[in-house]
């Protein structure tokens, strides 16, 4: 139905009371009728509406009407009269404000909508009354154009939550649209990625963080214009607000907009939460809503009595945090690097725990590591140490933790190697120490510790309680300018040390790869089915495999994480130190971040990103460039390779970038290889950017209904991917979505999120960012590196984020249609 302009009579008497106390908006705010007050003279029911759901439309305008009106009544009509029972409404249409004023009228509708244009088109009273509607519990969504409606009014500004930009919106352009939320009606059926055409508005102060955000537009499709948003763009949100629920989508300025079914959907959606037919949290990405909270206290001098240098946490079943550090003491403190020392190296590696209970830090025990040598150059300073932390899936009964680092104890400072291991120790339930004479050595390898770094660390268990240990490729490129790490010629007591073929690339070799084993109750382990090689393979002669390689190609891969509701491997590793791509040499350094579903070589050294290639170099001379690496067919043809030539082809990565962007790609030629030429690079990840960069991966957050849980993080989040990097600058932190159809084969996220203002950054924030796990009571834990490097710091500490945003709204006893 739609109602033609008529008189504007509103209702004197009712309002006489409540505008006595003059003009509204030339007088004090405090002296302002309010809401409630207004609403009680209108008489509106609270929540407004009912079972029989009604929508009135709005299209009142300052100017000629838009051709979208038209389009959108109708559209709104069909979409109220089909699709499920339970979600069908009337509508009534009418460009008269004075029906604001009208509560007898106003108070039968569960939702209004604005398909108004520029300029103003309510008065004071007329806007009062919207507001004593949204006060009463009443339901509103604004479409496109609403956003340049009362342009002097601080109140509607917020109701719709931004400001259109003039120079915004003009032509209409196709573009992506990506749908982060997958929840909320309005958007949990949408496609991942959609591609549609529409007039594409910016906004003067960018909404995300004060409104929940459940869609954007993706920039790099279209000509944003000047004011362009950059990677966060959003195009369409909701919000709990002055009492109501508030939707706007910048969408639907086009009449053809109108007539896509998806775009009908998506306004379906959003009116069945508007009409209270459904709940919907519009808390969950509200920035306001969560609290980072430092929970370790600096040390006591000469103490680590909190906490060491952090290098990885996990939370105990009872909800202890259990964190470790490497081995590096406070800065000034004396380290030994001379070789000819027995004591070269020696340090302490902690385990403290966090006892949610008491609020109080006490230390579990410490291993004596080789890796406290301060900082230097590379021939200096190490990375080895205590680098890893797990805990057994049956800890709550047999108190068994695993740990991987570095014993001082076994390295051969003659050779400079040493022996890195994973070894299971018990936790001493009376005493809650350590108990170093339950040591099993489950694993051991030799690395070189002549040169520093990339020791890897990280560990992770998947639900068949098999055992994943990231190990680096301890090599440097420094010897290569920062490219990638396939130099022969520099060795120490002939093993390479600036090589990573002879590592990471090689077959043969623990380091640089993630491993995956079947710890057994003895302490041995067993090799699970599926693994990248079985170590019987018979190729080239046979020997030249070992079957404990999950993945290999990875270069430091500090954290990973394994989902255990998918069983999906999720990793991140450091790249070189190039700044810059090299037409001669390849791509600058790159940070890496890949969904593993299977069993695969991700390419470093041969080749990073989305498969490309580094150029090989070999004896005699390694500084002349020979051909490029073939990332489909990868040969190890290094001196220092004792495994296969051939080895897998690569996998790409999801996500990569460097100081030059984020997810740069160049042109390629017939034979697939970038320009690498810096004014031909474009960018497919904007909102990751690199510069000082080190990737640290972080969990899949999983809800948990049952969770009996005050602070966990809302549902929202389920099944996003928390990528992060160590820095705090420019470098990502998000939440991520992959499409489950094409993960595992380097597909890019089709929706990334900033995390920075809920994982603060800045000072007094989290600047060095080293681990983050979600404890079983759905809040997240965080480890601040500190200041600095191969130290302790004031700043070092553990961080907890917890959520207190409430529940979905409406309240389920608000609810219409509850029986259907």
């Amino acid at each position: 139905m739609r109602r033609s302009r008529r008189t504007r009579a509103w209702s004197a008497a009712l309002l006489s009371g409540v505008m006595a106390t003059g003009a509204l908006y030339a007088t004090p705010a405090s002296a302002q009728p309010s809401a409630e007050s207004v609403a009680s003279a209108l008489n509106l029911p609270s929540p407004p509406g009912g079972d029989d759901v009604r929508v009135l439309v709005f299209h009142g305008s300052a100017n000629e009407e838009s051709p979208t009106v038209n389009a959108g009544i109708a559209a709104l009509e069909s979409i109220g009269r089909s699709g499920p029972a339970a979600q069908r409404f009337r509508i009534e249409a009418t460009d008269d404000a004075s029906v604001f004023t009208d509560g007898r009228t106003l108070g039968t509708f569960n939702s209004v909508v604005f398909l108004t244009g520029e300029g103003d088109v309510l008065n004071p009273e007329e806007e009062l009354g919207l507001q004593a509607y949204l006060g009463a519990g009443g339901g509103f969504l604004g479409v496109h154009e609403a956003a340049r409606t009362e342009p002097y009014s601080d109140w509607y500004r917020d109701l719709i939550g931004a400001r259109a930009t003039e120079d915004s919106g003009s032509v209409a352009q196709r573009a992506t649209v990506e749908v982060g939320d997958r929840e909320h009606p309005a958007t949990a059926d949408l496609p991942l990625e959609w591609n549609r055409l529409d007039r594409w508005l910016n906004w003067e102060d960018n909404p995300s963080g004060d409104v929940h955000t459940v869609a954007r537009v993706r920039e790099l499709d279209y000509e944003p214009g000047e004011s362009a948003n950059g990677p966060d763009h959003p195009i369409s949100w909701c919000q709990d607000y002055a009492g109501g629920r508030s939707f706007y989508t910048a969408m639907g300025g086009t009449v053809g907009s109108w007539a896509e079914a998806d775009f009908r959907d998506h306004l379906r959606g959003a009116l069945t939460w508007t009409n209270r037919v459904a709940r919907a949290d519009c808390q969950a990405t509200v920035t306001g809503n969560y609290v980072a909270e430092r929970l370790t206290a600096p040390n006591q001098p000469g103490e680590h009595d909190q906490i060491g240098e952090p290098h990885g946490l996990v939370a105990a079943p009872d909800g202890r945090i259990f964190y470790i550090s490497r081995g590096g003491r406070a800065s000034g403190d004396p380290v030994v690097t001379d070789w000819n020392d027995p004591d070269i190296g020696k340090g302490e590696g902690e385990i403290h725990v966090w006892d949610p209970r008491t609020e109080e830090v006490s230390l579990v025990g410490s291993l004596t590591i080789f890796g406290n040598k301060g900082g230097g150059g590379e021939l200096v300073k190490t990375e080895e140490g205590l680098l890893g932390i797990e805990l057994d899936p049956r800890f709550a009964s047999n108190g068994w933790i695993y740990l991987h680092w570095t014993p001082h104890s076994e390295i051969d400072r003659d050779k400079r190697v040493a022996e890195r291991r994973v070894s299971r120790f018990t936790v001493n339930r009376s005493t809650g120490r350590l108990d170093l004479s339950s040591e099993k050595v489950l694993l051991d390898w030799e690395v070189q510790i002549h040169s520093c770094c990339h020791a890897g660390g990280g560990m992770a268990w998947d639900s068949h309680d098999n055992l994943y240990i990231a190990t680096g490729d301890t090599n440097s490129s420094g010897f290569t300018d920062g490219y990638s790490g396939n130099n022969p010629e520099p060795v120490y007591q002939g093993i390479s040390f600036a090589d990573a073929r002879r590592t990471s690339g090689n077959t043969n070799n623990l380091n640089g790869k993630i491993l995956r084993i079947h710890p057994e109750q003895d302490g041995t382990y067993t090799l699970p089915a599926g693994n990248l090689f079985t170590g019987r393979e018979t190729a080239e002669g046979g020997g030249k495999t070992k079957g404990e390689i999950y993945a290999m190609g990875v270069r430091n891969p500090s954290r990973i994480f394994v989902d255990k509701q998918t069983d999906v491997l999720y990793a991140g590793w450091v790249g070189p130190d190039a700044s810059a791509p090299s037409p001669t040499w390849g791509p600058a350094k790159y940070e890496s971040y890949a969904a593993i579903t299977e069993p695969g070589n991700f390419g470093w050294p041969f080749c990073m990103g989305n498969n490309q290639p580094y150029r090989d170099r070999n004896l005699p001379n390694p500084d002349q460039p020979l051909g490029w690496y073939d990332c489909d067919a990868p040969r190890n043809e290094s001196p220092h390779n004792d495994g296969l030539v051939k080895i897998p082809p690569i996998t790409p990565v999801s996500i990569w970038y460097a100081p030059n962007g984020g997810g740069t790609d160049y042109p390629r030629n017939a034979d697939g290889v970038p320009s690498y030429e810096a004014d031909e690079e474009f960018q497919l990840l904007p909102w990751a950017r690199g510069g000082g960069q080190a990737a640290m991966t972080g969990p899949v957050y999983r809800y948990d209904e049952n969770r009996a849980s005050d602070v966990k993080w809302p549902s929202y989040w389920d099944g996003k991917w928390f990528v992060g990097d160590f820095y705090d600058g420019v470098q990502p932190r998000h939440a991520v979505l992959l499409d489950p159809d094409s993960l595992g084969t380097g597909a890019l996220p089709t929706h990334a999120e900033s995390l920075k203002d809920i994982i603060p950054v800045g000072e007094g924030g989290i600047r060095n960012l080293m681990d983050w796990k979600f404890a079983p009571d759905g809040s997240l834990y965080v480890l601040d590196y500190g200041r600095g490097f191969f130290t302790s710091h004031s700043e070092s500490a553990l961080w907890r984020v917890t959520y207190d945003g409430g529940a979905p709204t409406p309240a389920a006893a608000d609810l219409v249609r509850k029986g259907d």
